[in-house]
């Protein structure tokens, strides 16, 4: 098996919407869907081209009320191209005889090649080849090779754009509108371009591509006539060229995309048609997207020696899709981290809290895109500070699901395929998305030492965070201890209790223990920063003298709800009643989304003691042992010695995972103690998206958190490497039967590469000016420098 191509044959009608995500090409500032250039929103196929933060609003009235979403739009597909033998039908309408399609991700290539035959019994084979331009972000291309097989006759092949794009790409929304754009022009440029513009009709951000289609028979351009195509919604090109059976006749198309947002341009219109008279032919630019390639994947190197085949094909899928979501183009953008990607409509592109998961793969290896994507978070912190008014506190509250400025983008109604019931979602309530926010920044910080982040936007959202929480913490005489109420935690299944489903629960462990930890963090950062910066910065956000004394007693007595040796969800969360796990196993099979077979049956989560996905066990995703032992000891608790295993039993035998989070963190929590099951559960997330564990999500758009997660369950799990306290931690738990890895990051400015096999590492640094490193396993501390290499065998038995 090849593990850098993934490849389908044939063609299934119910996959199609899975391999079409899946074989997503983008380079960061937007990526098209893998769908057939023939094709169309059929119920089949979904041609899907998005660009990286163009959102726009529409309202609608659902159950009397109103409501307004924000979505990621679908743009103008620059994809339509077809041919036929003139007489013969159109390739869609005629037989196709077989198709294999490959994704290269080594060069970034999409090759399709099938073979097609009409009703005359005229057969074609043909040879698609496609990229989404890696080092010029406005530039696509298609090439198009086509080898009459029987016959010989004129051929006719029509290019064009197609600009009534909908997004209607989640069957869910289906009642809710979906028209996002309007024409304003399309017109012809020239004998070669066309030229379509559209607007969003609500963001009025304007959208323009430049189209241009040359033939190409043995390496020479061919001058034949074409022919203008003008329908409704499409403007192209229709060319007719003699074919002699066994002769290749190739057609190269190529599309420049801008949007009004685009810096350095005049206008998109302008911009397209000056990029397209630019740039060179199909073979010199796909050269460049090569290269391009190549040098990405040298920072993001992995490779697995003795280890299965299907896993490093994976990792590597998954790396693939991050990079074609964030890329070095995303830098200049004000764009965060879509939670499915640019590869598809749900969640409508909002950005939710996965950049928890997706962090610390960047953090590694290019953290300037990690700095830039934080600087989405601190743009947006003027609507988290009115929200945080709004709910009568200090500081910044930040949204659940934010899309283009920042406010709260969570629907309040969402529709139960399971029920056809619109239901009430309060999904908002998951406060805890500001804690990841802080937490974030601190941790680039600890991979950067970016001290000038810190000070200038950094230290300005862990504080607004902090003094936020702070705010929520009410101090309980009889317990002597601040609590949280109101919130939602990562379970999700829990929106309330069972007398009040809507409104929330009390003192999430989650949230709370995250809470007490970025009160810790703030403090530092005012200690870290110079004296000239806390004082500037204590002056603009209007720091009372008091407030840091606060955070530190709140960091101190927040409450933590226990039941015994375990940590509670969030209180009351053992007296809810235990759940017939067993019997709607039997009735249902699949009960990953239980909360939507409840609702059908007019029951509900809140009642049970059931998750949807890991809540409590986030806090051992995040922090080691001991550093939540040390959370623990700083809030006057004691961590018992069987806390954490008990903790895990507890839960896993509670949770759905109905997210496909769910198996990354539990790989992670059983990876120290349960090495076989964490094994089980790392393979589960590796399927997630390549085998559509939850059953058309995947034809959505990916599930990015989890495909970095299960990446980082790599590097930071089973390899045990963790950035703290100014220091590189290296305790691995690397499992015997994924063989040996090897993997390059950069760390405080230096370029490593670890080995790892069994407990075995190896760290080497590349040679370089740099001041040396602290590294530390298993009790060993060393300083590493530039051009040395450290080796920690693996303990005696």
């Amino acid at each position: 098996m090849n593990s850098w191509t993934l490849s389908y044959d044939g063609f299934d009608p119910g996959e199609e919407g899975r391999r079409e995500a899946l074989c997503t090409l983008g380079n960061g500032y937007l990526a098209t869907r893998g769908a057939a250039p023939e094709s169309t929103a059929d119920g089949v196929h979904y041609p899907g081209t998005y660009a990286a933060g163009v959102y726009n609003r529409l309202t609608d009235t659902v159950g009397g009320r109103t409501v307004e979403n924000e979505s990621l739009v679908n743009l103008p597909s620059w994809l339509p191209l077809t041919f036929a033998a003139e007489g013969g039908a159109w390739c869609e309408d005629a037989e196709g005889l077989d198709q294999r399609l490959e994704l290269d991700m080594r060069r970034g290539v999409l090759v399709r090649r099938w073979r097609v035959r009409d009703a005359a019994g005229r057969t074609t084979a043909v040879t698609q080849r496609r990229f989404v331009h890696m080092r010029h972000e406005h530039l696509c291309g298609l090439q198009t090779t086509f080898t009459p097989e029987n016959w010989s006759g004129r051929l006719l092949v029509r290019s064009s754009l197609d600009t009534m794009a909908r997004n209607h790409g989640v069957a869910r929304y289906g009642k809710l509108a979906d028209t996002h754009l309007r024409p304003l022009s399309a017109e012809l440029v020239g004998e070669r371009c066309v030229l379509v513009v559209v607007a969003t009709n609500q963001s009025q951000i304007r959208v323009a591509e430049a189209q241009r289609t040359r033939l190409f028979r043995a390496g020479a351009e061919l001058d034949v006539p074409r022919e203008t195509v003008r329908e409704p919604s499409r403007l192209g090109h229709e060319f007719a060229v003699d074919v002699t059976a066994g002769e290749e006749v190739t057609v190269e198309k190529l599309v420049a995309v801008y949007t009004s947002r685009d810096r350095a341009i005049s206008d998109p219109d302008t911009a397209a048609l000056n990029r397209l008279a630019w740039c060179g032919d199909f073979d010199e630019l796909l050269a460049e997207h090569e290269l391009a390639w190549r040098q990405l994947w040298r920072r993001f190197r992995v490779s697995m020696r003795d280890a299965e085949p299907r896993a490093l094909r994976t990792i590597r899928l998954h790396l693939f899709h991050l990079l074609q979501t964030m890329s070095g183009h995303t830098v200049d953008l004000d764009a965060g981290v879509p939670s499915r990607g640019l590869h598809g409509e749900a969640y409508r592109g909002h950005v939710l809290w996965d950049e928890l998961f997706v962090f610390p793969i960047f953090n590694l290896r290019v953290p300037l895109l990690t700095r830039a994507l934080l600087r989405y978070r601190h743009r947006r912190l003027p609507w988290a500070r009115r929200a945080a008014w709004e709910a009568g506190h200090s500081g910044a509250m930040y949204p659940w699901q934010s899309g283009s400025d920042g406010r709260e983008d969570s629907q309040r109604l969402h529709l139960n395929p399971a029920s056809g019931r619109w239901i009430v979602d309060p999904t908002y309530l998951q406060r805890h998305v500001g804690l990841a926010v802080a937490y974030n920044v601190w941790q680039y910080y600890q991979v950067t030492g970016d001290r000038e982040f810190l000070g200038e936007y950094g230290a300005e959202m862990i504080i607004e965070v902090a003094r936020f929480f702070a705010g929520l913490a009410v101090y309980e005489h009889e317990r002597d201890r601040y609590v949280i109420r109101g919130v939602m935690g990562p379970d999700e299944f829990h929106t309330g209790y069972p007398d009040a489903p809507e409104r929330g629960v009390d003192n999430n462990a989650y949230t709370n223990l995250l809470t007490a930890w970025v009160l810790a963090r703030a403090l530092d950062v005012l200690r870290l920063l110079n004296e000239q910066s806390r004082a500037e910065l204590t002056e603009t956000l209007g720091l009372r003298p008091e407030e840091p004394e606060r955070w530190d007693e709140i960091s101190r007595r927040m409450f933590v709800p226990m039941h015994g040796p375990v940590i509670s969800q969030f209180e009351g969360y053992e007296r809810l009643a235990e759940f017939d796990w067993s019997g709607y196993r039997s009735r249902y099979g699949d009960i990953r989304r239980l909360d939507r077979i409840l609702e059908s049956e007019g029951d509900s989560p809140n009642r049970y003691q059931v998750s949807k996905q890991a809540d409590v066990l986030m806090l051992l995703y995040l922090f080691s042992a001991d550093e939540l032992a040390e959370m623990f000891g700083r809030l006057g608790y004691e961590l018992g010695p069987d806390t954490i295993d008990r903790t895990v039993d507890y839960y896993m035998r509670r949770t759905a995972h109905g997210s496909t989070l769910s198996a990354v963190v539990h790989a992670w929590v059983l990876a120290r103690n349960h090495r076989e099951q964490a094994v089980e559960y790392f393979l589960e997330a590796l399927r997630s998206d390549i085998a559509d564990v939850q059953r058309g999500t995947t034809a959505e758009g990916v599930h990015l958190a989890a495909m970095a997660g299960s990446v980082d369950v790599l590097q930071r799990c089973f390899a045990g490497l963790e950035t703290r306290d100014d220091a590189l931690w290296l305790n691995p738990y690397w499992p015997r039967e994924l063989g040996t890895i090897e993997f390059d990051i950069r760390y405080r400015e230096h370029s490593l590469t670890l080995r790892i096999s069994g407990a075995g590492v190896q760290v080497s640094a590349c040679v370089g000016h740099q001041p040396p490193i602290r590294l530390s396993c298993r009790g060993r501390e060393v300083l590493l420098r530039p051009g040395e290499t450290v080796e920690f065998p693996e303990p005696a038995p």
